[in-house]
């Protein structure tokens, strides 16, 4: 379906799944409970749409944009949002396993509580985002903007920071293994060596 603007709809619980839509506008519609797998959405908006408890799976939302939408408890597993942007959405808590986020916008975003797990998210924008208590588990945050982000008592275990600023982030209580704490340290200048005999 290309280039459809739909508002108002009930989609509460539907299946959407092997569904193509491209350049189409969905506005104040209810995906609440929605099951979704292998659907496709390219540059499309969503506009204060509700995917509370909705499930997606091996789907993809590729250089989309959402604007005031809520994601209360939606899950997300194995799909690709490359390219997509999340604006004065409520994405809390979202699960997220495994696929592609890389290049998707976060900046300012609330995400305390959420879960990323086995996932790309290369060159993510998380600036000024709020990640306290989130976990990013084996995640690849290669080169990710994370100014004025806070990851306070975050768990991020296995991704990848060697792009991290630790004099721009918030980092209390943070869990790292000691690989990464090797690469904090030497980020802020510190030389490290092996002990001494």
């Amino acid at each position: 379906m290309d280039e459809l603007t739909l508002r108002g709809e009930d989609w509460y619980g539907d299946d959407i799944s092997g569904r193509t839509y491209a350049g189409c506008a969905f506005h104040d519609i209810d995906m609440t409970e929605l099951v979704n797998r292998g659907c496709v959405f390219e540059n499309c908006t969503f506009v204060s749409v509700r995917f509370n408890a909705s499930k997606h799976t091996d789907a993809a939302f590729l250089s989309c944009t959402f604007r005031r939408c809520h994601f209360f408890d939606a899950e997300f597993t194995g799909c690709k949002l490359v390219g997509s942007a999340f604006r004065e959405c409520d994405l809390r808590p979202l699960r997220v396993r495994g696929g592609d986020w890389s290049f998707v916008a976060l900046a300012g975003a609330d995400l305390r509580g959420s879960r990323f797990e086995d996932l790309r998210m290369r060159e993510v924008d998380l600036t000024g985002a709020n990640c306290a208590k989130t976990e990013f588990v084996d995640v690849d945050l290669t080169s990710a903007q994370t100014h004025r982000a806070t990851f306070a008592g975050a768990d991020l275990r296995g991704s990848d920071l060697s792009g991290l600023d630790p004099f721009n982030v918030e980092l209390a209580r943070a869990v790292i293994e000691p690989a990464q704490a090797i690469v904090i340290a030497q980020a802020m200048g510190i030389e490290v060596r092996a002990p001494r005999n």
